[in-house]
């Protein structure tokens, strides 16, 4: 690794730099000096033009904390005949986005071009025509140092890369920050994956499936970008926290327009006032709840037991009630969405009746049609054959009316089963409802029976192992025309419905077809660390691969008898605060409010889970129930028994220490009063 020296050319790379962030900011002069004035048709027009400018100006920021570029290839031949901008020997500096001069040639390539593949790819194995490639050291927005790999060299060995180590060890404050620079060929391989196929990525502790998520969404609008700006990508996180957490990353990478959401936002149609019983919970996340919510549904459905008479001037349409009948079959045997049925069935009548005045000799056209359909009588046989049903009144009618949940559950649910999930006691509206988190996904469910949801071209869900069946389903209606990336770890499903297999899961999704890749190489976690946390796999995840750190540095481990209680675990915050770097204190939810309170006594300023963390104020407070999926540099663990305690089983409760165990980056503190687990001693 070089650093500054008097003929070293790391000078030269800094000019580079300067260049590159000054044609960067003349892009983006470029772009606010535009004047739309005599461009657009009219105010909406300039409206659009004006958010577009907006979001591409917001896009060119130069982030000083945030390297342009982080890397070098320079390659023997020209990259491919493709490349316009290949050369023979031609050098390309790899960043974050693509800036270019005043004469539109590069001067950084978007690290998503396939130009700068091999960055990520290239080894003395397979070179991939790379003759040199050359790593970036940044201390802030400063280029420091820099690292050469020479791949057509046979002379120099295979060596880890110092500064890829340094850049994934780099204590870190405040939201998760974009891995772009450190991104591993397998890593990569996922996150380049194309836009037709479904990835399930299963990935233990630090493994960066997180990461790899965020950037498979920010390939894939570079590399689809018109195709899904049409239909438009979600990411899908557990809690508010979590996508606080990761808010920062996609912008880092200049994409500003993805949504982010939990899956209560998604089936947010009622509000959520109430809770379930875990055995009740169970029981409405099973996917059989789909088939009873169905038969609930068209059992509203009711043969015509008349004809119906349709008046038009002098002449009278008669269509009998063996007609009518057909047509309502049909309808059912078509298996549309019961609306799009419900709206079908007025035109089937009508055309039924445009039938006979063409036997007649009359000639009706589209327009008698639709005028047939809107007369009273094929609209009030319509409203007494196929009503309209509010979705929310049928899930509470199925949850509050025992006889209607029996005829409907009848061979789906048992008799048990069916008791679980009524309610003790009937709301009196669906306003006045008591509903719970399973219950406004039952609702979701019945508002897709009766109109499709909207499906979008790309859906990422994280943390995907804690979702149940009708979950799943939820989230699958989302992307039931587009594509999905699920990412979890089997063996941190803390719900009482955790998924058992990726196969069952992605079935319940709608994308059985999906190709299961698994990380095991660990970047984030010590070797310490992830080797002790992993004494729990065989308990709560048996047949699951062991996590493998790849990270040289140990880091900082120990196991502490905490017999001051509260003090000793703020003496083990306080000596963990004099390091770089954040501190998350994790602790069982009934232990916060005393650990809070110590904290306060103490002078130690902290914050909650998605709160922004400071220069200042380093510390995070973390129920274990919100710990999935943060990390910290320190982790100060309090009582390892009373987080498995704190769940309704002992393998749930091993799951939520498994995750709290391996949120540090670059050390843990366990503290204990009580005695450890049996299973990690």
């Amino acid at each position: 690794m070089s650093t500054p020296g008097h003929d070293d050319p790391l000078s030269k790379e800094r000019s580079h730099l300067a260049a590159s962030r000054s044609a960067l900011r003349a892009m983006r002069e470029d772009v606010e000096s535009l004047d739309i004035t005599d461009v657009t048709a009219n105010w909406v027009n300039a409206a659009v033009l004006e958010a577009q400018i907006e979001q591409r100006i917001k896009a060119l920021a130069d982030l000083s904390e945030t390297p342009l570029f982080f890397g070098r290839l320079d390659y023997l031949h020209a990259p491919g005949a493709e490349q316009a901008e290949g050369g023979e020997g031609e050098r390309f500096y790899v960043g974050r986005r693509h800036v270019h001069d005043a004469d539109g040639d590069p001067m950084v390539i978007d690290w998503r071009a396939p130009v700068s593949q091999p960055f990520y790819r290239a080894s003395k194995k397979d070179p991939q025509d790379v003759s040199l490639r050359r790593r970036f050291g940044y201390t802030g927005g400063d280029l420091t140092a820099y690292e050469d790999e020479h791949l057509l060299d046979p002379a120099e060995a295979a060596t880890t890369s110092r500064l890829l180590q340094q850049e994934i060890e780099r204590p870190r404050v405040g939201p998760m920050r974009d891995i772009v620079a450190t991104i591993q060929p397998e890593q990569d391989e996922i996150v380049r994956a194309g836009l037709s196929g479904s990835v399930c990525v299963q990935g233990g502790p630090g493994t960066g499936k997180t990461a790899v998520g965020l950037h498979r969404v920010a390939y894939l609008l570079y590399a689809h970008r018109e195709r899904l700006a049409r239909t438009g990508t979600l990411v899908i996180g557990p809690n508010r926290s979590f996508l606080h957490y990761i808010e920062q990353v996609l912008p880092a990478l200049g994409e500003l327009t993805v949504r982010q959401a939990t899956v209560d936002d998604l089936v947010a149609h009622v509000e959520v006032r109430g809770t379930d019983e875990a055995p009740t919970a169970v029981i409405k996340g099973d996917a059989r709840m789909a088939e009873v919510l169905r038969r609930a549904l068209y059992s509203h459905v009711v043969p015509p037991t008349e004809g119906v008479v349709v008046v038009r001037g002098s002449r009278r349409w008669r269509v009998p009630v063996y007609e009518l009948e057909e047509i309502v079959r049909e309808l059912l045997a078509r298996d549309i969405r019961y609306g799009a049925a419900r709206e079908a069935l007025p035109q089937r009548i009508a055309h039924a009746v445009l039938v006979q005045m063409e036997r007649a000799g009359e000639a009706p056209d589209d327009r008698v049609q639709n005028a047939v359909a809107r007369n009273a009588a094929v609209k009030a046989l319509v409203k007494s054959v196929w009503p309209q049903v509010d979705p929310a009144r049928l899930v509470l009618r199925l949850l509050t009316d025992a006889d209607f949940l029996a005829e409907h559950a009848e061979g789906v649910l048992t008799g048990d089963e069916q008791k679980s999930v009524l309610w003790v006691k009937p709301a009196r509206s669906v306003k006045s409802a008591r509903w719970s988190p399973a219950d406004a996904v039952l609702i979701d469910e019945a508002t897709d029976l009766i109109e499709r949801t909207h499906s979008l071209g790309h859906v990422v869900l994280d943390e995907a192992q804690d979702l149940s069946p009708m979950q799943y389903r939820a989230v699958g209606r989302r992307c039931t025309t587009g594509s999905a990336t699920v990412l979890g770890d089997l063996a941190q499903g803390t719900t009482p419905w955790a998924t058992r297999s990726w196969e069952e899961a992605l079935g319940h999704l709608g994308k059985g077809e999906a190709v299961v890749e698994e990380l095991t190489a660990g970047f984030r976690v010590p070797t310490d660390v992830i080797a002790y946390a992993s004494r729990l796999l065989p308990h709560i995840a048996p047949g699951l691969t062991p996590v493998a750190s790849i990270r040289e540095n140990p880091g900082f481990f120990d196991i502490r008898t905490a017999d001051a209680g509260p003090a000793d675990v703020v003496a083990a915050c306080r000596e963990l605060l004099e390091r770089e770097g954040s501190v998350g204190l994790i602790a069982a939810d009934a232990r916060v409010p005393e650990l809070a309170a110590a904290l306060a006594a103490a002078g130690i300023g902290h914050v909650g889970p998605g709160e922004e963390t400071t220069h200042a104020t380093r510390l995070t407070l973390v129920p274990a129930s919100l710990a999935k999926g943060l990390e910290y540099d320190y982790v100060v663990l309090d009582e390892p028994q009373a987080v498995v305690d704190g769940e309704p089983d002992e393998r749930t409760g091993l799951r939520r220490l498994y995750v709290a165990l391996t949120r540090a980056v670059s050390g843990l503190v366990v503290t204990h009063a009580a005695g450890l687990p049996r299973q990690l001693t």
